[in-house]
């Protein structure tokens, strides 16, 4: 990185609804302090230039075409420094439920007698085909986690995501269990650093963050059985983000 001038920073996009670098701009004057500090190069969500000359890349999205391997893998060649941002990044997100499908079968549900036109790939996170220097989870992306990743950037320091359950959270900041409250709830197993966003506002965590590393699923499957899901309620919990890599779901092991 050029140790002179400020850093160039690029957003790019891959598969994705493009929310999370909607949700980074509604930082609004807390951006503005920001981008004082580096030259943002692309970014189309919010200018018309672009450059190809960049230090640091923030990448949303998931990869779901062979084209899309051969591009994260030029912006990684020219990116000092990469950043995942948001679940479909990082964790894969909404779009590799389509992997449950063959790839004719999920071409021809969406384009019916054009499928021939377009081509797609299992869908997996970008973190499955290059590595990644600092990761931003959530959906969308965590705005606090944005900022701490962005500091951690710009000062040339690691940043590992935390790694305990939402439950945590929710602990620290009082909140009443929603299992209490008769609702279900992934905030066991699910990765915190939200401060809780959606326990604290009366709904369940549905795992956007990823989970933990080694998660007790066998024990969060019975919990979830007693609540009367059944396997495939339960798998599908599971799945709605956490679909790559597959899950090591104990199916048949549940008292569903």
């Amino acid at each position: 990185m050029n140790s002179i001038a400020k850093p160039r920073v690029a957003f790019f996009d891959f598969a994705c609804c493009e929310g999370c670098q909607l949700e980074v701009l509604s930082l609004e004057e807390q951006l503005l302090d920001m981008v004082e500090l580096v030259d943002i190069v692309t970014w189309r969500e919010a200018m018309s230039e672009k450059s190809d000359d960049y230090d640091i890349a923030f990448c949303e999205g998931s990869i779901t075409r062979e084209a899309d391997i051969e591009r994260i893998k030029r912006i990684r060649e020219t990116a000092d420094i990469l950043v995942s941002l948001g679940a479909c990044a990082t964790i894969g997100c909404h779009n590799a439920l389509k992997n449950q499908f063959s790839m004719d079968e999920v071409l021809h549900i969406v384009y019916g007698d054009r499928a021939e036109w377009f081509d797609t790939i299992p869908a997996r996170p970008i973190t499955a085909v290059v590595p990644v220097d600092y990761q931003v989870n959530g959906c969308p992306a965590s705005l606090p986690e944005f900022v701490t990743v962005f500091k951690h950037i710009l000062m040339g320091k690691e940043y590992k995501p935390p790694n305990q359950p939402v439950c945590v959270e929710c602990k620290l900041k009082d909140n009443l269990c929603v299992y209490e409250k008769g609702l279900l709830c992934l905030g066991p197993v699910t990765r915190c650093g939200c401060d809780a966003i959606c326990t604290s506002y009366g709904h369940t965590c549905f795992g956007c963050r990823g989970l933990v590393d080694d998660p007790n699923l066998n024990a969060a499957q019975d919990v979830l059985a007693k609540y009367g899901l059944s396997v495939e309620e339960i798998v599908g919990k599971f799945k709605l983000y956490n679909n790559w890599p597959e899950l090591s779901l104990g199916e048949g092991r549940t008292d569903a």
